[in-house]
């Protein structure tokens, strides 16, 4: 750990704050719409705007960076990011800040496949684990300072805007001031979304369904703190709850998913995670129900998106799951885009229970489907089947692609060792 943080100790510095930034933008958003008199459905559209913009960015941002190099489409990217924070405040319009998140989602997306790329290059065969558990460490803890953040101002003012906008310009001086080597980046066709059903279908159906669950998650929760009538400090809490559950639970989870058949075990997470949704909706905004419902979806939710890419690798070829991960994080995008459509359009025609009411339906048949292909054939014996690696529920195909690396890296090192004790 000690070695990944002196060769890229500037990397993980700015990436922290921005996560605080990125983190803060989306709860400060969802409590200054709320202050602002927008509509549930508007702001479904404002919050689904970003992953329409994530989703664009991590497709294009490849080319960008094979075209201008890495450091420029950084410093290019995450300049726009600040601008339009700043005009945030200044043109508040659903449409204007449609267009905004749409924007700030496409540029997240190419600052991530930048940074991404920047950690697998400094990583090596005997750190890439531990190098994918910093990066998941530093996104996490910048998510959930970020709403302790949203504590020190009105949000119904300027500051926390300009404060946010200061993170994420400050965030690049340190990556742009380092001397480390920029890496080469590679092109690699994606397999087809036809391609990726025949190899595995719950692997693509979970993805869809789990996409509209996390941008339920990470889009909506300060949209229901507002409308179930919490208090600021408490919206903070309640979505940092969601990421805390996330990491608590991430490798417990994926040491089981080694062990055991993954349809089995996501079957069981999507129905925790459901039950935990249920207790949201019947906990009559009881603040501290609240918190163990968000707990335990976050929880789940997070660790779910790393069982679906490994049982989707578990399928494919080594030389594949490079193509595979391109069209897993389309896929978990599409879903991404109508998860806030849909759960505004349901807070809105049933009240703020329409939050925790989407994700329990999203997660139920996530759990059924599984349930379901597991009639359709036999189970990959668990020492057969590649290593679980931790991957955000946000990832670009550079961070799938780089758990993909560890993964065939970890098989062979456990081949190796009974030819050496022979």
């Amino acid at each position: 750990m000690i070695q990944i943080l002196s060769s890229a100790w500037a990397l993980f510095l700015g990436l922290m704050l921005l996560m605080v930034g990125n983190g803060m933008q989306g709860t400060l958003l969802g409590v200054r719409g709320d202050i602002e008199g927008f509509s549930t459905l508007e702001m479904s559209a404002v919050m689904s705007a970003y992953f329409v913009g994530f989703l664009g960015g991590s497709r294009m941002a490849p080319e960008m960076i094979r075209r201008v190099g890495h450091v420029r489409v950084f410093a290019a990217l995450a300049s726009m990011i600040s601008a339009v924070l700043i005009l945030y405040p200044a043109l508040v319009h659903p449409a204007a800040w449609i267009l905004g998140r749409v924007v700030i989602g496409f540029c997240f997306s190419g600052v991530y496949v930048t940074a991404e790329s920047w950690i697998n290059n400094a990583a090596d065969n005997e750190n890439r684990g531990k190098a994918l558990s910093l990066y998941m460490m530093v996104q996490t803890f910048g998510i959930v300072a970020a709403q302790g953040l949203l504590l020190v101002a009105d949000p119904s003012g300027y500051v926390l805007f300009v404060i946010i906008s200061v993170l994420v310009s400050v965030s690049f001086a340190p990556i742009l001031l380092s001397i480390s080597p920029t890496p080469a980046f590679g092109s690699t066709k994606p397999l087809s979304i036809k391609e990726l059903l025949q190899v595995s279908p719950l692997g693509c159906v979970g993805m869809f369904l789990l996409g509209g669950v996390f941008a339920a998650q990470f889009g909506m929760a300060a949209v229901y703190g507002g409308e179930a009538g919490l208090t600021l400090p408490q919206i903070s809490i309640f979505v940092a709850a969601f990421y805390v559950g996330a990491v608590l639970l991430q490798y417990p989870l994926g040491w089981l998913s080694d062990r055991m058949d993954r349809r089995l075990l996501i079957a069981i997470v999507s129905t925790i995670g459901g039950l935990g949704a249920v207790l949201g909706i019947f906990g009559d905004a009881m603040f501290e129900v609240l918190l163990v419902a968000a707990f335990v979806v976050g929880g789940m939710v997070n660790p779910l998106y790393s069982l679906l890419v490994a049982y989707t690798n578990d399928f494919l070829d080594p030389d594949d799951m490079a193509a595979a991960s391109g069209g897993l994080v389309f896929i978990n995008g599409v879903g991404a885009i109508m998860g806030p459509l849909i759960t505004g359009w349901l807070m809105g025609v049933i009240g703020p229970d329409g939050y925790f009411v989407v994700i329990a339906v999203l997660l139920a048949a996530t759990a059924a489907y599984a349930v379901y292909r597991m009639t359709q054939r036999a189970a990959i014996p668990a020492e057969d089947t590649t290593a679980y690696t931790p991957v955000m529920a946000s990832a670009t195909p550079v961070a799938v692609e780089f758990a993909r690396e560890y993964a065939i890296e970890s098989a062979a090192e456990e081949d190796e060792e009974p030819s050496a004790s022979n």
